[in-house]
């Protein structure tokens, strides 16, 4: 696989970035310098290696949820700069 600038330009609408075309090839370069270097780590034998499913014997310890209310809804919105009577208003993001 290689990267091309039709592959730049994918990446960058979907991070929703802006490159020039100095930065864009630049961006082209790194990403096969990358890949290439995945490619060499696939030469390596690894069949005498035993899958590694945890790297410690440690487990997580997980707190129980609990519901609280820590700011009320008018404390909120009192600083929120687009709001009206219950909500934080955000601009859409989504499906432009």
């Amino acid at each position: 696989m290689t990267i091309d600038s039709k592959t730049i330009d994918k990446l960058a609408e979907l991070a929703k970035l802006e490159f020039d075309e100095a930065n864009k090839q630049e961006i082209i370069n790194d990403l096969n310098r990358i890949l290439r270097f995945i490619d060499k780590l696939d030469e390596l034998d690894t069949s005498s290696v035993e899958p590694l499913t945890y790297l410690t014997e440690e487990t997580n310890v997980m707190r129980e949820d609990k519901v609280k209310q820590e700011i009320t809804r008018q404390d909120a919105l009192k600083n929120a700069p687009n709001k009206d009577s219950d909500f934080i208003k955000a601009p859409k993001v989504i499906g432009r």
